[in-house]
């Protein structure tokens, strides 16, 4: 599978998707560095790429509709998370390899102790 990393999560990300056999862009690896979050919807879709946020403004499915993308993630964080924070919730999911590989078309909201998955 392949991900668009958005710049508000950390850089080790990559490597992390990477060592779970992905392949992973991170938007500040782009000329879209900065960009508004439409653009940065757009990018993913353009580049078949599931996005990857911390921003919970893409969990809002009547701006950002899952049918249209290859994939929606957003992990909901606690105020001042960490990378090892980040890094252990998005590790946690990349194990369950069923709803990663099939993760197109619909938005999944990654919480501590759960995941929510949405379609259109």
């Amino acid at each position: 599978m392949k991900f668009l990393i958005d710049e508000d999560l950390p850089r080790s990300v990559g490597n992390l998707l990477q060592r779970h056999g992905h392949e992973a862009v991170d938007i500040r690896d782009t000329i879209l560095r900065g960009a508004n979050d439409a653009e940065v919807a757009e990018y993913a879709h353009k580049h078949k790429l599931c996005l990857l946020s911390g921003d919970v403004g893409f969990a809002d499915i009547r701006n950002y509709p899952p049918g249209k993308y290859w994939g929606i993630i957003v992990l909901r964080l606690p105020a001042r998370a960490t990378s090892s924070i980040i890094l252990s919730l998005l590790s946690n999911f990349l194990l369950q390899a069923d709803i990663v590989n099939d993760i197109r078309g619909k938005l999944a909201i990654l919480e501590f102790g759960r995941v929510r998955i949405r379609r259109e």
